[in-house]
């Protein structure tokens, strides 16, 4: 199927769909995530086991001799992470030991980062056939225009999510998510929604997709760069990181399909080679790594894609999503993916 200049054809989401449908049909069958999703409710033996923990840990260090140190702070109003450094910058050093201390007592007391009332920083975009309340009562209304709408900070908070979108289309790169909209992609596809994580996703672009799949459960595509580290991004969406792999549960959506940019779209679109940029060592060794995970071995397309990679190291490299021919391929591909979705999970 072709792409139509004026609109895609009507075929398209006849298939998308059926797509849907086909998705609808796995969670039903227990094939799939629940469909409430979510956060699972803690028991009230892991509650309790949680507080004789922390209550452990205060009588060994008055066995000690040592002053315990446990402070309760006033939890009815949210903090963002960044407050909590400055707070004291010398004693953490930097973000980067708040956010590990952070996650450690998300991970021992089996609750989310929401649950401790801790928001985080959010750096993602979102645009397309989309409305919803925040938590404040600030009616957002996402475009299809040139200007995109900052991923809110609290995710648990928003409601009444509306939208008439098809698909929803995860986009590595702010460059390539700014190209798409200047490209007039949401229009040209629409219904659509679009977001992005600028890179490395943030915990609540993550969130925000998580919570975009549980409500209205339409496809969703990744489109990444075709090297090592695009796709570490998209799997990251999809089965979740080493660092908050104790809350995969709410932040991963296996429903994602790779839509591209495949390194087997360089040579089938003739991508010319000074827009090729080397694979570097590290490169490689992220690919090797990519390359042993179980959710890679298992699925031969992914496996085929990632050592096309491997084996176009020498004279060729990476391709980079901004290449005018790269958009071009991807923006026929949009429109004929569907039909070949299940080959790519």
């Amino acid at each position: 199927m072709a792409f139509a200049p004026m609109g895609p054809e009507a075929s398209f989401f006849a298939v998308l769909d059926q797509h849907r449908a086909s998705l609808l049909a796995a969670l039903r069958r227990g094939g799939g995530e629940p469909a409430g999703g979510g956060t699972p409710q803690a028991s009230s033996s892991e509650v309790l086991a949680s507080i004789e923990s922390v209550i452990q840990d205060i009588i060994t260090s008055v066995a000690r001799n040592e002053a315990p140190a446990f402070t309760i702070g006033n939890r009815s109003s949210w903090e963002n992470i960044k407050d909590i450094y400055y707070t004291d910058s010398q004693l953490f050093g930097n973000q980067t030991v708040v956010d590990n201390i952070i996650n450690d007592i998300s991970c021992m007391l089996k609750v989310p980062r929401m649950s401790l009332h801790i928001l985080s920083t959010s750096k993602g975009l979102i645009a397309g056939n989309l409305r919803y309340i925040e938590e404040d009562g600030t009616r957002v209304h996402c475009t299809c225009g040139a200007t995109a709408v900052a991923v809110p900070s609290n995710i648990q908070g928003i409601r009444n999510l509306i939208t008439d979108a098809k698909f929803l289309l995860i986009v590595e790169k702010d460059a390539t998510f700014q190209r798409l909209l200047d490209d007039n992609f949401c229009n040209r596809m629409s219904p659509c929604i679009m977001i992005t994580g600028k890179g490395v996703p943030d915990l609540n672009t993550r969130l925000l997709v998580k919570k975009l799949w549980d409500t209205f459960h339409i496809p969703v595509f990744a489109l990444v760069d075709a090297d090592p580290h695009g796709i570490e991004i998209m799997c990251i969406y999809k089965y979740g990181s080493m660092a908050m792999s104790f809350e995969a549960h709410n932040l991963t959506v296996p429903a994602i399909r790779w839509l591209g940019l495949l390194p087997s779209d360089i040579k089938r679109l003739n991508i010319p080679r000074d827009t090729l940029i080397p694979l570097t060592k590290r490169d490689q060794m992220k690919l090797d790594s990519v390359l042993k995970r179980p959710y890679v071995t298992c699925q031969p397309f992914w496996r085929k894609e990632s050592q096309r990679e491997r084996g176009r190291n020498i004279g060729r490299g990476r391709s980079r999503l901004h290449a005018p021919r790269a958009r071009c391929g991807i923006l026929s591909r949009i429109s004929r993916i569907a039909p070949r979705a299940k080959g790519r999970r």
